[in-house]
């Protein structure tokens, strides 16, 4: 280290000598970095800051048991490592999400970080790497190539059980209101048109399945992720590791977190290719696709109050308007939407640069880290959002739902076994061209008589399946029919 003035000190690498602010954990690489990339002001996850710090605290215990590094040293790394994850120096962490690819620079943002921590916990100052050096202590046995991808998989890991938690609070908040409403009668709607009834609570029920499914395909997909590629070093051969140190680092890092993680079946694969966080993005964008459609469902429900469908209330969260006094929006069900899109567009992006790979590395792994991790993080809290300042508050206006049903000629659909498809399609559009109920139109024409026009019209009795008004004897010759 050379001299400096008061408020820097000055570090050399290979590309020569730089000022590094004198306070800084940080060190040279990573102020050649701050200087390259002033794109965005976004910083590495807190997450993706944790899972790099867990493997260079596994990497400096694997080295010691190894005999490779001085026992002092780990041990130093090993406590810097362990204040970091207490949550304390994480403003060190400087580099720009959008870097030199790889993910270079946020490891060198690592090791200068836990190198002159660790230095300075064994009485050396800042800057010196006397003791500790970023690349031959806290680096020992790794390259960024498998250090990256082996945070990303972590990262994502580690937000797998909240995120999958979340939806299924929702899910479980969505069972609920489908119990509340079951006996919540009106009508069920496909091309945004009238269709045959259903309940307010078989409605439901079926956005708590979709969630609950999403969410079973999150779990799934993260299993993937369990394989770590540590040890395969700059291509997969495993130089200057071992297998030894690959066992250990793994063994370590499933300790920790308390994950079943295992050492890659093919080291090159796993290196090579970010299929696996792929996988678990699209998981992502199948979740965030059924929590729009929700979404989206519970908007069309509550428009209104007077001039749409207003079957449900959602609960009022804010003033809508800044011109229309008492007006009040959907807000959450909005916010959620629009959580949905960005979760697609980071799954496309994702997608894009898992593409961009080539021969033994995907270098785009800063970007696809953080919009993963982005994507999981904004998925999880959205869903959260939903269900305590919505879902949870949702209150049926039952008269409505009751009034638009009795109104709908989709309950014709009921005689279609009766009296056949073509005079029930007429019936449907007499009903429609006059105002007239299709009970009337159906005594009218002399069709059914009014007790058993009236078990067919049943409209508790449509929501239940099977052929509506059908006797026993008749439902059975029916069956002997159809075979």
């Amino acid at each position: 280290m050379a001299g400096g003035s008061e408020n820097f000190r000055t570090e050399r690498d290979p590309l020569g000598e730089l000022n590094v602010p004198a306070d800084a954990y940080y060190g040279v690489q990573t102020a050649r970095a701050v200087e390259n990339f002033p794109i965005s002001g976004l910083r590495a996850p807190a997450d993706l800051v944790a899972a790099t710090i867990f493997v260079k605290k596994a990497a400096a215990e694997a080295n010691a048991a190894l005999g490779r590094l001085e026992a002092s040293v780990a041990r130093a790394i090993v406590s810097a490592a362990d204040e970091i994850l207490a949550g304390r120096l994480r403003d060190q962490f400087v580099v720009d999400v959008y870097q030199a690819g790889a993910g270079t620079s946020h490891n060198m943002n690592a090791n200068e970080v836990l190198a002159n921590r660790a230095a300075e916990l064994l009485g050396e100052p800042r800057g010196t790497y006397r003791r500790v050096h970023p690349n031959d202590h806290v680096n020992m046995g790794q390259s960024t190539n498998d250090v990256f991808p082996t945070s990303t998989r972590l990262a994502l890991l580690l937000g797998t059980g909240p995120l999958v938690a979340a939806a299924h609070g929702l899910a479980e908040s969505l069972a609920r209101k489908a119990d509340e409403f079951s006996g919540v009668l009106k009508t069920g709607r496909t091309h945004l048109q009238d269709a045959v009834p259903i309940t307010l609570g078989q409605e439901f029920g079926g956005y708590a399945a979709c969630i609950r499914r999403g969410a079973d395909d999150v779990a799934e997909a993260a299993e993937q992720l369990l394989e770590l590629n540590i040890g395969a070093t700059a291509v997969g051969t495993g130089l200057n590791a071992g297998d030894d140190y690959r066992r250990l680092v793994v063994d370590n890092l499933s300790r920790y977190t308390g994950l079943g993680l295992t050492p890659a079946i093919n080291l090159f694969r796993v290196t090579q290719s970010m299929g696996d966080v792929l996988a678990y993005s699209g998981a992502m964008r199948r979740l965030a696709v059924e929590l729009g459609k929700v979404a989206s469902d519970l908007r069309l429900l509550s428009m209104g109050p007077r001039a749409g469908i207003a079957e449900i209330a959602l609960p009022a969260v804010q003033p809508g308007s800044s011109i229309m006094p008492g007006k009040v929006n959907p807000s959450v069900p909005e916010m959620v939407n629009q959580v949905c899109f960005q979760v697609m567009g980071c799954d496309t992006t994702i997608m894009m640069a898992c593409e961009a790979g080539q021969l033994e590395l995907n270098v785009m792994m800063p970007v696809i880290a953080w919009n993963a991790l982005h994507a999981s993080t904004i998925l999880r809290e959205s869903m959260k959002v939903l269900r305590t300042r919505c879902v949870d508050g949702i209150a049926a206006d039952a008269d409505r739902a009751r009034e638009l049903l009795d109104r709908s000629t989709a309950l014709a659909t009921a005689l279609s076994p009766h009296i056949g498809y073509a005079a029930t399609a007429e019936i449907a559009k007499e009903s429609v061209k006059t105002g007239r109920s299709i009970r009337e139109l159906v005594l009218e024409r002399g069709l059914l008589d009014a007790k058993r026009l009236d078990e067919i019209l049943s409209v508790k009795a449509m929501t239940r399946g099977g052929i509506v008004g059908a006797g026993k004897a008749e439902e059975s010759g029916r069956k002997e029919e159809r075979k």
